[in-house]
């Protein structure tokens, strides 16, 4: 008798962040689930690569602004793999909001999509992670520790994701563990300018990247490489928010 495969869901797992911790589990042996917006090419592109490579793989399209949604993800994850033994929730909005510029309808948004779309998709996705004893990580930023100047919503909503992953913690226990990772300079946008990115590399410990692939190390690691750490967030920043 085959052993039951590993089932794991990464929210925004097309680009960025997300893919490299999909990848990170991929390349571990996990069947992968992968959700995804506006990034339709790129999905597709995406589990078409990991089939080939042998991952079981799906790509779902999915607007987790929308309580719905997120329901009908849980469901199709749970119907197209027998269950679910994991969660990533990395998808997240991050727009500059200068103060004088702030409206309740912008924190809104951002709230919706960086709190309120971990927390309920973890709650849609609880039966399941229960039955297998699972576990769920949220992708913070240490912008929810150091707010981030012109970017109020952001660094609130990640602030108030950190405390939500010590509160999901209590309520999922003992069955399911949950922790954090606020990554500082994970992957830097494209086009960003050389100096600023000097400048910023200069405030860390040790003034380098540590990159996407080392998020999702660090995401993977508190899912299988620990089995009584829940409730914490961990900084993989390079030393910053020491240096600060």
């Amino acid at each position: 008798m085959s052993p039951t495969p590993r089932v794991v869901l990464v929210t925004g797992g097309a680009v960025r962040v997300g893919r490299a911790i999909a990848l990170e589990f991929a390349h571990a042996g996990w069947t992968l689930a992968f959700t995804y917006h506006t990034s339709a090419a790129a999905a597709s592109a995406f589990e078409a690569e990991l089939r080939a490579g042998g991952t079981p793989a799906l790509a779902i399209a999915a607007d987790l602004d929308d309580q719905g949604s997120r329901v009908l993800v849980a469901e199709r994850v749970q119907d197209e793999f027998g269950g679910l033994d994991a969660l990533v929730n990395s998808a997240a909005a991050f727009p500059r909001t200068p103060f004088d510029e702030l409206t309740p309808a912008l924190l809104a948004d951002v709230m919706r999509t960086n709190l309120e779309a971990p927390v309920f998709l973890t709650q849609a996705c609880a039966l399941a992670l229960r039955a297998r004893r699972g576990a769920v990580v949220n992708i913070a930023d240490i912008y929810g520790i150091f707010p981030l100047r012109h970017h109020m919503a952001y660094s609130v909503s990640k602030a108030a994701l950190i405390a939500a992953t010590r509160s999901l913690a209590m309520e999922l226990a003992p069955e399911v563990r949950v922790n954090a990772v606020a990554p500082g300079i994970a992957v830097f946008p494209e086009g960003y300018d050389d100096a600023a990115r000097a400048r910023l590399l200069a405030k860390t410990l040790l003034h380098r990247e540590g990159g996407a692939a080392e998020i999702a190390r660090t995401a993977r690691f508190l899912i299988e490489g620990v089995d009584t750490v829940t409730g914490q967030f961990f900084t993989v920043d390079g030393g910053r928010t020491v240096a600060l």
